[in-house]
């Protein structure tokens, strides 16, 4: 921090310097060999601030977002637990590229569904964090399939589930499904946060939530463990899907980030 201080009055004090030598008429000209190292220290000074960390650090985190609506990740106790789970999906937790591999075989498929329903995009990571793509996990409860639907709610948005046909494993038929569902808890709550935390706990305990802590700020909620996590479990896997190289895939990053700033160094 101190570090930092020092370095803001010394382009400050080096512009202060440059204003004084240069705001009359008889300045010399801009060949001035001491204006032109004076102005080459101040754009490196400007430049070591614009690339620090921290600077870094604000900037992407300025752009997160889930369903197009800022994550408020200036407040220190959403910044702790985003940071929590972007850790554990990172390379250097993972150490695979399995999340990628499924991301980039079964995502566009799930988006352009979701996008017939007019779901937001970022819904398309819930079969990634509910299965991990797999059809075959089936949870304590009896959720099953890619989006790990139960049998009734499966039955209840049209698919088929009995001895002979689970249709929560066909993921194309599964995926219709849950943005028949999400847009149903769109209706409810009129907000793709809370729809995203609803499809994790039920409309109704998710309600029963609301009315009794006087709150609809998903952030400001008192959840359980599981469905207060939720949310921030979606948002860090969209980052590591979508900025690979900056959470160590490096196999995945060999063009752009869908998030670089133009004066950003990659974070790992």
């Amino acid at each position: 921090m101190i570090k930092k201080r020092v370095l803001c009055c010394s382009v400050v004090l080096s512009v202060m310097i440059l204003s004084k030598l240069y705001s009359t008429p008889n300045s010399t000209s801009k060949k001035d060999p001491i204006r032109k190292v004076l102005l080459e220290q101040v754009e490196k000074k400007k430049k070591a601030i614009a690339l620090s960390p921290e600077k870094q650090k604000e900037a992407y985190y300025r752009s997160v977002r889930f369903a197009n609506k800022r994550v408020p990740l200036h407040r220190p106790a959403v910044e702790r637990k985003f940071e929590r789970y972007l850790t554990n999906f990172s390379f250097r937790k993972q150490q695979t590229y399995s999340l990628h591999k499924k991301a980039e075989r079964h995502l566009p498929e799930i988006a352009k569904i979701l996008a017939s329903y007019g779901i937001p995009e970022d819904f398309k990571y819930v079969p990634l964090v509910e299965s991990d793509m797999n059809p075959q996990i089936t949870s304590h409860k009896g959720a099953g399939g890619y989006w790990q639907f139960m049998p009734a709610t499966a039955r209840l948005y049209g698919l088929k589930v009995n001895g002979s046909v689970d249709e929560r494993k066909d993921l194309i038929k599964s995926t219709h499904a849950a943005a028949r569902y999400l847009k149903s808890l769109y209706k409810e709550f009129n907000d793709w946060t809370l729809v995203a935390a609803a499809y994790n706990v039920g409309g109704g305990s998710l309600k029963s939530s609301i009315r009794r802590q006087g709150t609809s700020d998903y952030y400001n909620l008192r959840l359980n463990n599981e469905t207060g996590s939720y949310v921030y479990k979606l948002v860090s896997m969209k980052q590591v899907i979508e900025n690979p190289h900056k959470h160590g895939y490096k196999r995945y990053g060999e063009t752009a980030d869908k998030y670089q700033h133009i004066n950003e160094q990659n974070l790992l």
